[in-house]
Parts: C-alpha cells; sequence; structure tokens
C-alpha cells in the first residue's frame, strides 16, 4: 500500500477511508505543521523527505511545484468529492495503477454528474 502525506486542507473523512484501505496516512495535523500557514514549497519537502506520496485539493498550486519540483516521491490532485469514500477509492485506484509513482503527477477527478 501507499504512504500518503496529505496538505492542511485534505478532509480527514477521506484520510479515514484511506487507513481503512490499508494505506499509511499522515496528515499536516499529526506533523504538528497544522494551523502555521506553512508553505506549500515546505509541505512537498516535508513527503519528499520522508519519502511519502503528497495528496491535495489544492490542485492548481501543487501542478505548478509539480513542474518545478518534479523530484518527488509523488503526487496526487484530487478534484473535490464530499462522498469521501468513493474519494479514496478513486485514489487508491489511480496509485494502484502506477508502478513507481516517483516523480509522477496523478490527476483524481471527480466522476461527472448523471442528467
Amino acid at each position: 500500500m501507499a504512504r500518503f502525506f496529505t496538505d492542511e486542507q485534505f478532509p480527514f473523512q477521506a484520510t479515514f477511508h484511506l487507513r481503512s484501505l490499508g494505506h499509511d496516512v499522515l496528515t499536516v495535523q499529526e506533523a504538528g505543521m497544522a494551523n502555521q500557514k506553512v508553505p506549500d514549497t515546505e509541505v512537498l519537502a516535508f513527503a519528499i523527505t520522508t519519502g511519502r506520496i503528497l495528496l491535495t485539493l489544492n490542485r492548481r498550486d501543487f501542478i505548478q511545484l509539480h513542474s518545478q519540483h518534479p523530484d518527488h516521491s509523488g503526487m496526487v490532485v484530487c478534484t473535490d468529492d464530499r462522498n469521501w469514500e468513493n474519494l479514496a477509492t478513486r485514489i487508491d485506484e489511480a496509485v494502484s495503477a502506477v508502478a513507481n509513482t516517483e516523480g509522477v503527477l496523478i490527476r483524481v477527478n471527480r466522476p461527472a454528474r448523471e442528467k
């Protein structure tokens, strides 16, 4: 299973479901970095030094960081989806489909709504 590091905005409910799927998930809060306005570059640096895949809803900023610093353990950028269990399942499936996440940007999108 994967080792993730979530940024401050990533929903804890989705973290709970990822853990139930067997993933090792460390949150910014658990790392003692919450409510400190830690810059995204430092969040990514922490993920890199701990060998964890960064997990975020902050797509725009982290896609840009991926372009500037592609030497990371992997990055998963997600669209917001309030169905936490489905979000966790899509993350699990997306990461499982990649043999090696080193330097890889994985996009996990909310499914289109049926009309």
